[in-house]
This record gives C-alpha cells, sequence and structure tokens, in this order.
C-alpha cells in the first residue's frame, strides 16, 4: 500500500489545502503504479504543535515561518 506522510506546522492549512494534498499525493502514486494504487493509497497529514519542530537547532513557529514567506 502506498503510503506518504505530511507533517506541517498546527494551523498553517485549511481544510481545502489539506484536501488537495490528500488528492495531489494519490494522483502522484496512480501515476507511478497505477490505478491499482488509487483505493489503496494511504495519505497522511499530521499537524505538529507550534514550536515542536526546527531547522539547523533551532526552533521553528509558524510567525517564523509565515514571516519568511512574505519576505
Amino acid at each position: 500500500m502506498p503510503f506518504a506522510n505530511f507533517k506541517v506546522p498546527a494551523g498553517s492549512l485549511d481544510e481545502r489545502q489539506k484536501q488537495q494534498i490528500v488528492a495531489r499525493t494519490t494522483e502522484l502514486y496512480v501515476e507511478i503504479y497505477g490505478e491499482r494504487a488509487r483505493s489503496n493509497t494511504m495519505v497522511l497529514v499530521e499537524e505538529v504543535t507550534d514550536g515542536g519542530w526546527g531547522i539547523g537547532g533551532n526552533v521553528l513557529t509558524l510567525a517564523m515561518l509565515q514571516r519568511s514567506a512574505e519576505d
């Protein structure tokens, strides 16, 4: 069974965006494995608590990521 796990900052995606991730990821697996993969593809979108992850030894928050996106 194809499986994809996306970890995103809590509150950074709305329901429509989560649906897009699920739909597009499923389509990608179908492109790779064929139509038989559609009914068996599992996509998990996990929301990580704000401040619960980091890069390069620094804790990141949603506010920091939003500021970076604006720059």
